[in-house]
């Protein structure tokens, strides 16, 4: 218990020790930061691959074949649009129950729709193409055209939508852990770190401000590292 609350090395009365200092529970918040950041990021990426094929698929089929497949697949999207993503992911992980899995899964199936309108309105770009009528003359099958002509020009695009869903995917899971209906304790999430500190926000502010700035830090390294692979895969990506 003598553990308990430790501050950070640079305040009075820390050590080098615990060089964040320590929980409630005198548990070392350097380690729990850093495992917290592997929560982070295995989510955020989870969350982006299952999204990613979904509104790829969805964005494909729409973009190529048109008419009612496109008018059915734009009214999901649009429904999905109105719908407020926190809202839904936390009246479904109450309901369902919080845990590293369910977060997964639900925040997957919640954050497809920016991939799926970003791969349909390209595919409409370059559906005409030369290469994809020459390919169609050669008899080559629909999925071979899909897969061979036209997605290996969205990668680009896929992958900033992706920066983008996996920074959002780590906001919400630290919404959610935060409101109690996310990754659930022991796994030390940031949103979770940052909720258990609260009680002491106004005696040991650093509780809060260490996985907030941490959280901040890692969405916005995620943005530039998506904002530089675009620029390195597609050098003429930014005109």
């Amino acid at each position: 218990m003598m553990l308990r609350m430790k501050p950070p090395v640079w305040m009075a009365n820390g050590t080098w020790d615990y060089v964040l200092g320590t929980d409630k529970l005198g548990r070392d918040y350097l380690s729990r930061l850093l495992y917290g950041a592997r929560i982070s990021l295995f989510i955020g990426l989870s969350a982006a691959l299952i999204s990613g094929i979904i509104g790829t698929i969805m964005g494909l089929l729409a973009g190529y074949f048109g008419g009612k497949t496109d008018a059915l697949i734009s009214y999901l999207i649009t429904t999905r649009l109105a719908m407020p993503v926190v809202m839904i992911a936390l009246a479904s992980a109450s309901l369902i129950g919080g845990s590293l899995k369910v977060v997964i899964v639900l925040l997957g199936c919640l954050l497809w729709d920016r991939f799926a309108v970003v791969v349909r309105a390209a595919v409409q770009q370059i559906r005409d193409a030369e290469y994809v009528a020459s390919a169609q003359a050669l008899g080559c099958s629909t999925l071979r055209i899909l897969a061979s002509e036209i997605l290996p020009n969205l990668v680009g695009a896929l992958i900033v939508v992706a920066t983008l869903e996996m920074a959002h995917a780590i906001l919400l899971e630290s919404a959610l852990s935060f409101l109690g209906v996310g990754v659930q304790p022991p796994i030390p999430s940031w949103g979770l770190m940052i909720a258990e500190g609260k009680p002491y926000m106004f005696f040991s502010p650093w509780v809060i401000a260490i996985p907030g700035v941490a959280l901040m830090v890692l969405v916005l390294g995620i943005n530039l590292v998506g904002d530089g692979l675009r620029d390195l895969i597609l050098p003429d990506g930014r005109n």
